[in-house]
């Protein structure tokens, strides 16, 4: 448990697009817990992404990596702009999360997707597959594809270009972020399945065998599961309740996480927390953001669903700060404003009272207040 008479320090990066506007509605949060729950947050705030460009000309500067290995937390906004387009790669707005993850080895992102009983006609699904879902996908996130080398663009003797991203991971690499989600499976419902291509790739079979006996070894008392990647993302959409946990590389869990969080309904919906390695003073790095992205195309109108960056902090107070109590208050009050009828215009339906980001932002406060008079 958090010690209330120590302030929590929190890095604080709205970033781009509608970044800023769903993170502001996570500052009344934060109001409310210092009122009613005795908590005090130490807040710090600095750019990122597109922001960062236009000010300091870099997506991410390394006064941000040091603010963000002295907070207990960071809570990320989104970044992307198409005003950057024209920049070379490693200055898009998006390499600001990409590194990151890097320099604080943030190795395990966990994506949950969990149906609201209220938005159980807002997924493309039927009713009766998606009724319930309540899934853990855990993407390792430093490693894989996306970092591999060699990496490029290179200019073949006839003048054609031929680009290259290398595949690579080694045994420690899996075995910490199976050891997280063979973890999580047993505060869950205790069944893990790993996801990879075994059949066509050496590191798809390398991770299969590290996950096998990770849990031989570690956790027998949790069931295990393989799927290949593309039988899994298959299965989401035909039975995604069969699912608990799934643990799987950066490029199958970038493409299945996404995939999964349509079974909600709504990208706008859906938190994720990216955890690194306890450090030797018991602290773990930690970032905490929505999976939607920065949405320029509805900046600043107002209109953004702040929920996916409010149960993103809850998801802060659950495992960087050990609040399970506030953070279950945070998801019952989301759960119970959705019940009410209340929507944002990613998840309208007919009669339901259509609202902007500020309202729906209020509507939870409100909520939490009820909830702790009970």
């Amino acid at each position: 448990m958090t010690d209330p008479k120590q302030p929590v320090k929190l890095l604080v990066l709205p970033g781009d697009g509608i970044g800023p506007e769903v993170v502001r509605e996570v500052g009344r949060i934060i109001a409310w817990l210092e009122k009613k729950r005795g908590l005090t947050f130490e807040l710090t705030e600095d750019l990122v992404g597109g922001a960062s460009l236009a000010e300091y000309g870099v997506p991410i500067r390394d006064e941000v990596i040091e603010k963000a290995w002295a907070a207990d937390a960071v809570l990320f906004g989104s970044v992307g702009d198409p005003k950057w387009g024209h920049v070379s790669f490693d200055k898009r707005p998006e390499v600001a999360i990409l590194k990151l993850r890097q320099e604080l080895g943030l190795f395990a992102n966990l994506r949950p997707a969990k149906v609201f009983d209220a938005l159980v006609d807002s997924s493309t699904l039927k009713p009766d597959v998606v009724r319930g879902l309540d899934i853990m996908i855990v993407r390792e996130t430093v490693g894989g594809i996306y970092f591999g080398d060699p990496r490029g663009i290179e200019t073949l003797p006839d003048g054609s270009k031929r680009g290259i991203n290398t595949e690579v991971y080694t045994t420690s690499e899996i075995q910490r972020v199976a050891r997280v989600a063979f973890d999580l499976a047993r505060k869950r419902d205790n069944r893990v399945c790993s996801v990879e291509k075994c059949n066509v790739m050496e590191s798809g079979l390398l991770w299969k065998e590290v996950v096998t006996d990770v849990h031989a070894r570690e956790f027998p008392d949790v069931a295990l599961s393989h799927m290949l990647a593309d039988n899994c993302a298959m299965q989401l959409v035909r039975n995604p309740r069969q699912f608990d946990v799934l643990v799987t590389g950066n490029l199958f869990g970038d493409i299945l996480s996404d995939l999964a969080s349509m079974l909600t309904g709504s990208l706008g919906m859906l938190p994720s927390a990216t955890l690194g390695a306890e450090q030797a003073d018991g602290r773990r790095p930690a970032l905490y953001e929505p999976i939607h992205g920065s949405a320029p195309d509805i900046a600043g109108q107002g209109i953004a669903n702040p929920i996916a960056q409010i149960l993103s902090f809850a998801m802060l107070l659950r495992y960087s700060l050990n609040l399970q109590t506030e953070a279950d208050m945070i998801e019952q009050a989301v759960s119970n404003v959705l019940a009410s009828g209340l929507r944002t215009a990613d998840i309208m339906a007919d009669g339901m009272a259509r609202v902007g980001t500020s309202v729906m932002g209020e509507a939870i406060v409100r909520e939490l207040d009820k909830l702790q008079s009970n």
